[in-house]
Order: C-alpha cells, then structure tokens, then sequence
C-alpha cells in the first residue's frame, strides 16, 4: 500500500490532537465542547439507536431530492446546451435562483406543499436541480469542437452527434455537477430538517440534542451528517472513476 494512502488520515489526527489540547486547557467550556472520547461514545451509542433512524431518514430524503434534481436537470441541461442562444437567454433566470440561498426559498415551498417530508425533499431537488443543469449546459456547450467536426463530417445525424460525441464529451461536466447536487442537496435537506417542523432526521437531531443541552450528542449527529456527505462525493467519484475513466484523453 502507498504512504500517499494515509495521507488523509493526517488531517483527522490533527484534528483530534487539537480538540484533546482545546479540552486539556479549557479553552471552552467542557460543558460546551466534550472530549472525542465522549463525542465519540455518543456516535457510536446513537447508530444503533435514534441517530442510526435519522441517519437512514437524512439518507432517504438527500437520495429522492438527488434523483429529482438529476432526471429534470441533466435532459434540460443538455437541451439549453445543445443551443447556446437558447442558453442565453435563460442564463439569467438560472444564475438568479442559482444564487439565491435555499433557505430564502422555505415560505415559498411551505406555501406550496405545506410541512410536510416532501417539502424538504423538493426544496433540496431544486436547489440541486440548478447545479447540475449549470454544469450540464457548459458541458455540452464545452464539447470538443474537433470530435464534433470529426462526426459531421462523417455525415453523423444532428441526434447521433448528440448522443454520441456532446453527451459523452459533458459526462465529466456532468459528474461535477452530480457531485456538487448531491453536496448541496444534503446541506438544504440537514437545515431543512432544523426548522421545516421533521420530527426525524439528522438536522432535527442536532436541534434537539442543543435545544436538550446534551452536547455529546449534538456532536454525534454533527459528525454523522459529516460522514454522510463524505461518504456521498466519495462515491460519485468511484462511479466517475468507473464509467468516465477517459476522462482528458
């Protein structure tokens, strides 16, 4: 195995080595910041309990908002890119909500769909939706012009060209924008669980655990949701890694 292999594992200890120093010195209160070991405890103690429930329910709702956001974006990105006028003149538009926090969007999808588990699954899928359909768009946009030049000439139909060289020339463009969605879509699902009136999930856990003062376990849900979005673009990238191998050659 490489040394590069542990390389990760560097920032991790020192991340511990500082927190054991923060409670060593009582930096802060160690009522507001528990040693690892206790953090850790609770970690370890609510997966196979509560946390491990809101664990799975954070997972669920990221995955549905994930899956939306990718079977609207990616054709949509695809059919603006294919016309670059066409995506100028809805740039705007795009950029705007793209821009435009999630959180600002909650009233809006309150009123619409009411408290309920799909209006944090839809707030997130539209949050990501607009992600992914930005880097689809410049993908396809951003295609070779050699390799479509090259399939043209070969008398390739407009819809074999599209197909066959734009779609294939955004599929790393593509898996950018998957993997910033699903990022995105996790954070809007977490803060839509605080405040969108959940009763599960790991954004609600971590409320719960600061609003019961139980600090151990609010750090547990902290690293949980951590973990999950680690975990997340760490499998987008095996996946790219899979089925885009050829990716800059």
């Amino acid at each position: 195995m490489k040394r590069d292999s542990f390389l990760p594992l560097v920032g991790v200890v020192g991340l511990i080595v500082v927190w054991y120093i923060a409670v060593w010195v009582r930096i802060v209160d160690p009522v507001l910041l528990p040693s690892p070991q206790a953090s850790f405890a609770a970690l370890v103690k609510g997966m196979g309990g509560k946390l491990g429930f809101d664990f799975f329910k954070t997972v669920e709702r990221t995955f549905y908002a994930t899956a939306i956001a990718a079977v609207i974006a990616i054709p949509l990105g695809v059919f603006l890119g294919a016309s670059e006028k066409l995506y100028r003149s809805v740039e705007f538009v795009i950029d705007f909500f793209r821009s435009t926090p999630a959180s600002a969007m909650f009233p809006l999808f309150l009123v619409l769909f009411g408290v309920g588990n799909w209006t944090k699954i839809l707030v997130a899928a539209f949050g990501a939706a607009l992600v992914i359909l930005f880097n689809v768009a410049y993908g396809v946009m951003n295609a070779r012009k050699t390799r479509l030049l090259a399939a043209k000439v070969m008398g390739a139909s407009r819809l074999r060209v599209l197909t066959d060289v734009m779609l294939l020339e955004s599929l790393p463009q593509t898996f950018v924008g998957l993997r910033n969605g699903v990022s995105l879509a996790l954070v809007i699902v977490v803060v839509a669980e605080m405040f969108i009136g959940s009763v599960d999930g790991l954004g609600h856990r971590v409320f719960e655990a600061q609003q019961l003062f139980d600090m151990p376990d609010m750090y547990a849900a902290i690293f949980a949701a951590g973990a999950l979005g680690y975990g997340l673009n760490l499998l987008f990238l095996l996946i790219e890694k899979r089925f885009v191998h050829w990716s800059g050659k």
